[in-house]
């Protein structure tokens, strides 16, 4: 299988986030970043790095303000001698609130709904250099062979068009389904991260031309929380082009590839061009958010019935976090593609 990688993906590594009253280790280290890197080298398959090219790709999916905030919030940041080193929002805007302020720490809150998307001096590098390796793996799909597997990290499916949200700053699955419309028409996006994609199905609520799916916990026991149920199915232009499957807390493999095959048979019949999976790995039995119990032969099968759908098919990395088993699951899902 061909992968698609840039080595600026580990240049974010913040230690620390801020939640339940304490800080506690953030959970997209950059060594998420080399533990995948050295499974697939390991594994044999084509390794090569992505160019980096503009921001066209990005700004198609992306509010240019936002991503204009993105490449500047730090340096502004670090003008103030009574900061510290890393940019994090303490304030946010509710629905009560409608206007965009010009202050830093009040623009800050504005582009971010949680304390879990910390900036640091090379935050945006790697954010970018992720955004790219899913450009480039959009642009290496082609009908006729196996499928691709963009790199990502740090991840991106919280991410909406103009707010950074649960460790996701730019949307990768988006930035890539939306460049391969313009080759393949209409495209299917099936999310199987532990956590649903409630960027990606912002980004396309009123989009007919791609369908979101997305299997996931119940929002009502894990993040996002706000975003996630099943009766959310798209907005009146794309009315049944969105899918939500939230499962329990603690579900294993019969369930899940249960809902994985209800969301395939719906994609079957939208009858995409091409497929972009968000491929997480937090639903893992011994990830240590300790959300579903998959196995690595639970992700080796589910990979097998998506690849049996028979669509050009791009993979995405999402989620995952630091375990020792994290490399054997990207293996196995890899595996299980054939």
């Amino acid at each position: 299988m061909l992968v698609i990688h840039h080595p600026d993906q580990a240049r974010h590594d913040v230690e620390s986030v801020f939640r339940t009253g304490r800080f506690i280790p953030h959970f997209d280290r950059a060594e998420r970043y080399r533990i995948f890197l050295d499974a697939v080298t390991r594994a044999g398959h084509e390794v090569v790095q992505a160019p980096i090219a503009g921001l066209e790709a990005i700004t198609a999916v992306h509010d240019p303000a936002y991503v204009d905030f993105l490449k500047g919030v730090h340096a502004r940041w670090m003008q103030r001698p009574d900061f510290g080193p890393v940019a994090v929002p303490s304030v946010h805007p509710t629905h009560r609130m409608h206007r965009r302020p010009t202050d830093l720490i009040g623009e800050l809150g504005w582009y971010s709904n949680s304390t879990t998307c910390p900036i640091a001096a090379e935050t945006w590098t790697s954010v970018f250099a992720s955004a790219q390796v899913a450009i480039h793996g959009a642009q290496r799909l082609t009908a006729a062979e196996a499928p691709v597997y963009a790199m990502c990290r740090p991840p991106g499916h919280h991410a909406y068009a103009d707010l950074m949200s649960g460790g996701c700053y730019l949307n990768n699955t988006a930035i890539a389904a939306q460049l391969l419309t313009s080759r393949f028409g209409r495209i299917g996006i099936l999310d199987i991260d532990v956590h649903h994609g409630n960027g990606t199905q912002s980004i396309f609520w009123d989009r007919a031309d791609v369908m979101t799916c997305s299997v996931h916990v119940d929002p009502n026991a894990g993040a996002p929380l706000y975003a996630g149920h099943a009766d959310e199915v798209g907005g009146e232009a794309a009315r049944g082009c969105n899918d939500n499957q939230p499962l329990p807390r603690g579900t294993t493999d019969a369930p899940w590839l249960a809902a994985i095959d209800s969301a395939l048979a719906r994609l079957r019949n939208f009858a995409p061009g091409a497929l972009v999976i968000a491929l997480g790995f937090d639903a893992a039995e011994h990830d240590p958010v300790a959300t579903f119990r998959i196995t690595e032969a639970g992700f080796a099968e589910a990979a097998a019935r998506i690849a049996a759908l028979g669509c050009p098919t791009l993979l995405v990395q999402e989620g995952g976090y630091l375990s020792p088993s994290l490399g054997r699951y990207l293996q196995s899902f890899l595996r299980g593609c054939g």
